[in-house]
This record gives structure tokens, sequence and C-alpha cells, in this order.
């Protein structure tokens, strides 16, 4: 049986490019022998949006990060955004609950270091 593929929440993409040791070997073996990595275009939105508030300095281009890690760009398409009205109302992050949606409709693993998104029911790999 194939392992299903991960989707990447924000706070692990900015561990990736700035605190590598604050992820577990574990998890980095996960991210390494997965059929594939996916990082959201939603994900791409908030980093930029924090940049340009002064609230993050990514080390490399969101672009760079994607080539180094070999990651998939998964782009926001209606069936999620339809999704995100489905979902009940356990967190108020619409970043998050968009990338709960991609990972409903699409089957992937969510990446985060945020507990509280298990509440949806969706599987998790908890960093």
């Amino acid at each position: 049986m194939t392992e299903p593929a991960l989707l990447l929440d924000s706070n692990v993409v900015v561990w990736l490019d700035q605190r590598l040791q604050r992820i577990p070997d574990s998890v980095l073996l996960r991210l390494e022998s997965a059929p594939q990595v996916f990082l959201s275009a939603v994900t791409a939105w908030e980093l930029a949006i924090k940049q340009s508030l002064g609230n993050l300095t990514l080390l490399r281009p969101i672009s760079d990060l994607i080539h180094t890690h070999q990651m998939t760009e998964l782009p926001v398409t209606l069936r999620h955004g339809e999704a995100v009205g489905q979902l009940p109302v356990h967190h108020r992050d619409p970043f998050d609950r968009l990338l709960v949606a991609q990972a409903m409709v699409e089957g992937l693993i969510l990446v985060t270091g945020d507990r509280r998104l298990a509440e949806y029911g969706i599987p998790i790999l908890l960093v």
C-alpha cells in the first residue's frame, strides 16, 4: 500500500527554511520518503503577507524552498473553497482552514505543529 502524500503547513515551511533542527528526524525521514510533498499556494500567500507586514523574514524565496525540498505546488481550486464552507469552526485561521479543506479533498496528510487541526478528523503528522 502506497503511503499518502503530504501537505505542509506554513509553520513547517518556516522551520525548513530557518530551524531545521526543530523538525524531528522521524518527520524529516517521512518528508524524504513520501511519494509527494505538496506546498499549497495558500501557504505561499500566507507567508508573503507575513513578510510584507514585517512579521517574518525567510532566508530563501519560497520558490527556492520548493525546489530544494522537491515539493510540488498545490493550487487552490473551487472544490477546496467549497470544502471550507462545510468545515465546522474549530479554528478561525482562514489559511489553516483552507489547508484542512485541501487535505480532505486531496486525501493528503497535513504536516503541522498545530495540534488543534486534528479536531477536523483529518490525518495529521504532528511536528
